[in-house]
């Protein structure tokens, strides 16, 4: 059994956490290798012209927006032809114990990102909903050393609470999970994309385990999973995330056909029921999230097709493999060769299957990072060695390059398994990608 509640705008609350650690945009530091990477009202975002585009190397960089005296980050625009639409659902399930907090039913937070019909009237949402921001702020000025003084988060592209685009048949459906202790906005830019180009992308927090979860109401939820996770400990959130994504499936078939009540009456945009294309599912996730996917994939069969953005491969699947299609893609220094994880499941895969190596990045490459990292050091004076340890997580590849070029390939790679739409980009190395590599 189940409730599902929506939030249109999170509360601006004071919030009650101090003491975090981490680094800007960054997750624990056990997420963040390859080998075991396993207030006062509704707040709005705040209208602002779309980021600057400047032309570099070929690619459309984005450049932060500075207005009156302040630097706004901000994440590359959308490349499909569809206008995109969000809103976050809270869902309760109350045949599960959470396994951080038993007995309490396991609470999840996702967010649904759709094409658009339109947005006149519905506001850009934020990267991250207030209260979560907040803390996320202090987290990244602690871990830079250095103040974020005059500097706001991003403004995404998605609209909240916009009319779902109507499509017969409905929209092709793709599942996100974020790296170990990370949360789901990490990847925006990734997820935004997808949607613009006609898919429902819904991204999962784990709760407890996830850094910071923010709930109806303002209510923060913070990661309750060990400093220095054993194997153990990695296997028992893989457990759980698998349970979380099976879960959310079966509330996106509820939320589809209407048998949901509670839902029906939570202000859900227009257009979302009948909206979902659940026999055409996908997944991908980051670091840890990539072995979500795979294990997932191995565990319920309406996921057709996965992506494992540069993580290890942990749990049964990586010998027991998979005969759907899927999709490693990897760090500039991460492969089978140095991954054992990699090898074994490689060898087990009985379908589709392809490896790509992105040049010059490292392993927080795959994530929202890389862009608005870059956009930081211009913005503010960080120290020497901060900026050292942020290349190293995000290589020396142009950020531009390296989103457009994960953003081509992920779209491919879905378009051509859940759409039987080939572009031919997953046939051989191409002029358009130079940085991606294939591997065989």
């Amino acid at each position: 059994m189940s409730v599902m509640t929506h939030r249109r705008g999170a509360r601006r609350l004071a919030l009650a956490a101090a003491g975090t650690t981490g680094l800007l945009l960054a997750v624990p530091a056990a997420a963040t290798a390859n080998v075991r990477a396993p207030g006062a009202g509704p707040a709005a975002a705040p209208a602002v012209t779309s980021a600057r585009a400047v032309q570099a190397g070929g690619w459309r960089q984005v450049a932060p927006e500075r207005r009156e005296g302040r630097v706004r980050l901000a994440l590359p625009e959308p490349t499909g032809p569809r206008r995109v639409g969000t809103t976050s659902l809270h869902l309760i399930d109350r045949s599960r114990r959470d396994p951080w907090t038993s007995p309490a039913p396991r609470e999840l937070m996702v967010s649904l990102w759709y094409p658009a019909r339109g947005a006149a009237g519905h506001p850009r949402a934020p990267w991250f909903p207030p209260a979560a921001s907040e803390l996320y702020e202090q987290q990244t000025s602690q871990g830079l050393r250095t103040p974020l003084d005059g500097v706001d988060f991003p403004v995404t592209h998605g609209h909240e609470g916009a009319p779902v685009a109507v499509r017969p048949g409905g929209h092709p459906v793709v599942l996100y999970s974020p790296g170990y202790g990370a949360e789901r906005e990490l990847n925006t830019a990734l997820v935004e994309d997808l949607a613009s180009r006609g898919y429902v992308v819904v991204t999962i927090d784990h709760t407890h385990e996830s850094g910071i979860v923010e709930f109806p109401g303002g209510r923060v939820e913070r990661g309750r999973t060990p400093p220095k996770p054993s194997p153990r400990d990695y296997a028992r959130a893989l457990r759980v995330r698998v349970d979380d994504a099976r879960f959310v499936l079966d509330e996106l078939a509820a939320l589809d056909s209407g048998r949901n009540p509670d839902a029906e009456h939570r202000g859900l945009p227009r257009g979302v029921r009948g909206s979902l294309d659940l026999s055409k599912v996908g997944m991908f996730g980051h670091s840890f999230g990539g072995a979500t996917a795979a294990q997932a994939m191995a565990r319920d069969r309406r996921i057709r097709a996965g992506i494992d953005l540069d993580g290890s491969v942990d749990g049964p699947v990586q010998y027991t493999g998979l005969g759907r299609p899927f999709m490693l893609m990897a760090n500039a220094t991460h492969g089978r060769g140095n991954d054992p994880s990699w090898a074994r499941f490689w060898r087990h895969l009985r379908g589709w299957r392809l490896q790509l190596r992105l040049r010059d990045s490292g392993h927080q490459t795959y994530t929202d990072v890389a862009p608005l990292v870059r956009q930081l050091e211009n913005a503010l004076p960080l120290p020497p060695d901060v900026v050292a340890e942020m290349t190293e997580r995000i290589g020396t590849i142009d950020p531009g390059t390296a989103v457009a070029a994960q953003r081509a390939y992920i779209g491919s790679f879905f378009d051509l398994h859940l759409r039987r739409h080939d572009d031919r980009l997953l046939s051989g190395p191409s002029p358009r990608h130079p940085e991606i590599e294939f591997v065989p």
